[in-house]
């Protein structure tokens, strides 16, 4: 059943509206269709899912989203989809695959939950549903050693972050309020002045001086650390058990409803990829840089890719509570009111993909769809 109609706070949806226009800007918003040829070959007589010529399937082309990276790498998707296409668009904003979800262009994608929240509520719970995990961890605070020596040494500083309202944003604005700080979390200005700066300019500005630090996540991070920058906090140490959702599985309520099939298909891929890439690290993580490679035009050298890798979990579970608590640093941080989140999660698709797999199931912390 659907949320009730959510009621974001004016600025809430001022900042949600400017997103796309905000320091996206820079990293070319939109998305990019995949033209690679090698996707559509499928496996002789296989058959159709439900009829579908294609599953359209969208994600970030950065290491959180290691589990479509893979999948996508070494043929997972396709495997299950038999003769259906997994066809691919790789985005650069939250926003912009928020909109290809809710206007067919893709039926589901990989997504970090602060979009995913955004989406939801905007549409009073109509738009989508997280039906899965995939990733935690891999963000950090990352500073000038020159400058900053100790946390308290971040006050009065410019620490950058991936955009306004965005899943690092929010949480860096929590911490610092934390910190018994002040900051106007549209402007950045305050105890700390927050820089909204896209994560592919980010080690300029720090090589500049622009910025003395950033709260950013892989492999962003770990491009900061090799021109000299220090870890100062890994995210993980602020949450229980060191978890938190950085990338989420979502699907079109649509397509969910008119293809139950094609989506524990890609389920089925994920959870097979996601055990794939835990029992082979080294080699899923050589899968994973040459798919960036393919998609970017670069892949990232040994120095970067090693340290962001290490830090990121991947998993089935969404880690529900995890999503709850970072709408709730939203709330406080003044860039939501009171989000509805009831129904956000429809996870008996995923659990039954797991339990035939011989898995234990996940659950939705009371937020699944009734």
């Amino acid at each position: 059943m659907p949320a009730s109609r959510s009621s974001l706070h004016r600025r809430g949806l001022a900042v949600v509206a400017a997103l796309p226009l905000l320091a996206l800007a820079a990293c070319g918003y939109g998305s990019k269709a995949d033209e690679n040829a090698a996707d559509a070959q499928v496996a002789a007589g296989a058959k159709k899912i439900d009829g579908l010529d294609s599953v359209k399937i969208g994600y970030f082309g950065n290491l959180t989203h290691a589990t479509a990276l893979v999948g996508k790498q070494k043929g997972f998707f396709q495997k299950e989809l038999g003769a259906t296409r997994a066809a691919y668009q790789i985005f650069n904003a939250g926003p912009s695959e928020i909109e290809a979800l809710n206007s067919g262009s893709i039926d589901i994608g990989w997504i970090g939950p602060s979009p995913a929240i955004n989406g939801y509520t905007k549409s009073d719970g109509r738009s989508l549903r997280i039906i899965g995990g995939s990733a935690s961890g891999g963000v950090k605070l990352v500073v000038d050693p020159k400058k900053i020596k100790s946390l308290k040494d971040v006050k009065g500083k410019r620490i950058a972050t991936p955009q306004l309202g965005n899943t690092q944003d929010v949480a860096f604005l929590n911490w610092v309020a934390e910190q018994g700080w002040k900051v106007d979390a549209e402007s950045g200005r305050g105890d700390v002045s927050v820089v909204r700066t896209d994560n592919k300019v980010t080690p300029d500005a720090y090589k500049s001086g622009s910025i003395d630090g950033a709260w950013v996540p892989e492999p962003t991070a770990s491009k900061l650390v090799a021109e000299g920058a220090k870890v100062l906090l890994d995210e993980s140490a602020l949450w229980p058990d060191k978890k938190f959702v950085i990338t989420n599985i979502v699907v079109s309520q649509k397509f969910l409803n008119e293809h139950l099939r094609a989506v524990e298909a890609v389920l089925k891929a994920s959870v097979e990829t996601n055990k794939w890439i835990n029992a082979n690290p080294d080699l899923a993580k050589a899968a994973a840089n040459k798919q960036l490679g393919i998609d970017s035009g670069k892949e990232l050298p040994a120095d970067v890719l090693d340290p962001a890798w290490q830090s990121i979990q991947i998993t089935d579970d969404p880690l529900a509570a995890t999503l709850d608590t970072e709408a709730e640093h939203a709330v406080k941080a003044g860039l939501l009111e009171n989000p509805k989140l009831a129904g956000i999660y429809d996870l008996a698709p995923l659990n039954k993909v797991l339990v035939a797999a011989g898995q234990r199931s996940v659950n939705d912390a009371g937020l699944g769809v009734k």
